[in-house]
């Protein structure tokens, strides 16, 4: 079992940044792929980056691409999402989630983090 809890979301202007973290306890959680979500009102959940569980390799969704960045820090059991120039429509509930296994695009995880909570200005 690996137990994940998000943090470091919150109300931004447009424009700003946010750094998000979700820290992971219970198994070996260098075994582990990680990946962000999000979801908005009335959207289905959308993966929108991952990184292996080396850190070697990232994928990020189009959308987000250029503005957001996942990192990882095995010796702390975090996984981070750096996300700059941020707008409105990027709204929406974060949620970190762990997979073995790594698939970029993939949507298949096997543990969720519970979510934060980002709102973004206008």
């Amino acid at each position: 079992q690996v137990r994940l809890v998000e943090s470091g979301g919150g109300l931004v202007q447009a424009g700003g940044s946010l750094r998000l973290s979700c820290a992971a306890s219970g198994r070996t959680f260098s075994y582990y792929a990680m990946g962000w979500f999000r979801q908005a009102p009335g959207k289905e959940r959308e993966l929108v980056a991952a990184i292996s569980w080396s850190g070697g390799s990232t994928y990020y969704a189009d959308s987000v691409r250029g503005r957001f960045t996942i990192s990882r820090d095995n010796a702390k059991n975090t996984v981070y999402l750096q996300i700059d120039t941020l707008k409105p429509q990027d709204t929406a509930v974060y949620y970190c989630a762990a997979r073995l296994g790594w698939a970029p695009s993939a949507n298949q995880y096997d543990y969720w983090g519970q979510g934060t909570q980002v709102t973004v200005s206008s």
